[in-house]
């Protein structure tokens, strides 16, 4: 980056699924602002986001959000460089609420629009912490991904592998309702697993020699039944063991496919990205796993794991300078693909 380019001003703004945040980054590493709604304690009592609810959500709140991280950076909105908005994965409902403010301000202060793919953001958190290096392996885990991304530059991916089923979160999520623990169940799982040992026999599911790709819907069903019958045989079942035994069965693939993506692609990074980023014991796993290989490992502080609008900043940084730009016919995609 050269002189000017380090002092860009990026507005960003996510409304994915139920955060509504907006953001101020200069120069795609130095974050002004980072201000996060979260709805977390509306969906509790539902077990779930509800997309109706978060949509409305996002429209009592996205402007003052706007209004906030603007006042945070001590920045003007004339002072903005371009505007980026998360185009999509996610809600179609919540992602029209981002795109359309994005597009309203746009138009109103003539900015250039950026559209920002929701899973590039969480690998760009990281640049916040330390400047990534390429070529470098990401680690995507979510609530509804899970995959392998190969990145040898800025703005460039290349998928190495996916999950065929279940994403990890979704898989942690299910095998919560199935615990009767609260939503959201990633954390739940965390907390009981750190208390438990994993002391029941749950598969691993490799698929094919040499596959990036992942499976969990054989995991979940695997609690399933074990729970099942152990209830018709009417055993009980140690929930903090079952968490544990869980929890490692997943980080076990998570892990080692992730090691085996950086070692045969010749990248000597890997970087965690995504909300189950936030997961300890996927941390310190990954953490001890990258010591002993000699890899050198990127994970996002715990405020920059979950959905902000600073990593859409920090990626519609590199967009904007490699000239990735919408009109005003953007329009929100809930199945926006990373790799075109």
């Amino acid at each position: 980056m050269n002189k000017m380019n380090n002092q860009l001003l990026i507005l960003g703004i996510e409304t994915s699924c139920d955060e509504t945040s907006a953001a101020v980054v200069r120069g795609g590493t130095e974050c002004l602002s980072n201000v996060i709604s979260s709805q977390m304690d509306v969906h509790k009592k539902f077990g779930g986001v509800v997309p109706e609810v978060a949509s409305r959500r996002h429209v009592e709140r996205i402007t003052l959000i706007i209004q906030k991280a603007l006042e945070e950076a001590k920045v003007k909105m004339e002072e903005i460089d371009a505007i980026a908005v998360t185009q999509g994965p996610g809600l179609v409902g919540a992602l029209l609420i981002g795109v359309t403010a994005a597009k309203a301000l746009a138009y109103a202060t003539g900015k250039p629009l950026v559209p920002v793919h929701h899973i590039a953001g969480h690998i760009y958190a990281n640049h916040l912490v330390e400047p990534l290096t390429f070529p470098l392996v990401a680690l995507v885990v979510s609530g509804g991904h899970t995959e392998l991304i190969h990145m040898d530059r800025h703005n460039h991916f290349r998928r190495l592998g996916k999950t065929r089923d279940d994403a990890v979160g979704e898989a942690f999520d299910k095998v919560a309702r199935l615990m009767k623990l609260p939503y959201p169940g990633g954390p739940q799982i965390d907390r009981l697993a750190a208390q438990g040992e994993p002391t029941y026999d749950l598969p691993r599911a490799w698929l094919e020699p040499g596959s990036f790709d992942f499976s969990f819907s054989g995991l979940k069903s695997a609690v399933m039944n074990l729970m099942h019958n152990a209830s018709q045989r009417g055993e009980e079942i140690r929930y903090v063991d079952l968490a544990a035994s869980f929890q490692e069965a997943a980080l076990d693939v998570l892990v080692e496919k992730s090691i085996r993506a950086v070692k045969e692609t010749g990248v000597d990074q890997l970087v965690l990205a995504g909300g189950v980023s936030a997961n300890s014991a996927l941390r310190i796993r990954l953490l001890e796993r990258c010591k002993e290989e000699g890899i050198r490992l990127a994970i996002p502080p715990l405020e920059l794991c979950t959905d902000n609008a600073a990593m859409i900043a920090v990626a519609g940084t590199y967009q904007f300078l490699d000239g990735e730009l919408a009109d005003l016919e953007l329009n929100a995609d809930a199945n926006l693909p990373l790799i075109k």
